[in-house]
């Protein structure tokens, strides 16, 4: 049996609320629909995805904490923590793997405040914009991130 290399999709405040609050700006799939979507495209690819969502920043921050030496990759949706979390960027910062930040609208594009990312920092890459498909396409981006790490 192959053990799959495990990505932790982390999901912020709020995201919980996804299919009806703001549907203009975040879109009509509900959360599960995109972690269902994701953990799809994982198995596609060979991964396994865990997920956790949390309106608490000390939640997170202790998911981020447990990924450290145990999954291969974090993909995280900080929602509002994007821009006020620095608890999540230093426990991202001491995290030993690739970390793709995600959003589902284009934060840079919206009120001036959302333009300030406190994770992009310690992000590998950034994925926003796409709505829904940015799900599969964080985990397309990881396992082309693991496959660089393979083949150096």
């Amino acid at each position: 049996m192959t053990v799959r290399p495990i990505v932790s999709l982390l999901s912020g405040p709020n995201l919980n609320l996804l299919g009806e609050r703001e549907p203009e700006v975040y879109g009509t799939d509900r959360l599960d629909e995109l972690v269902e979507a994701a953990t799809r495209r994982g198995e596609q690819l060979g991964l396994s995805i865990e997920h956790v969502q949390s309106n608490h920043e000390g939640d997170l921050v202790d998911a981020v904490q447990s990924a450290r030496g145990r999954t291969a990759a974090i993909i995280i949706n900080p929602a509002a923590y994007t821009h006020s979390s620095w608890a999540l960027h230093d426990a991202l910062a001491a995290y030993d793997g690739h970390v793709v930040e995600l959003h589902l609208s284009n934060p840079a594009g919206r009120e001036p405040w959302r333009s300030t990312s406190v994770v992009a920092p310690v992000a590998t890459a950034t994925i926003s914009g796409l709505g829904a498909a940015g799900y599969p396409l964080a985990v397309d981006a990881v396992a082309s991130l693991l496959a660089l790490d393979r083949d150096g």
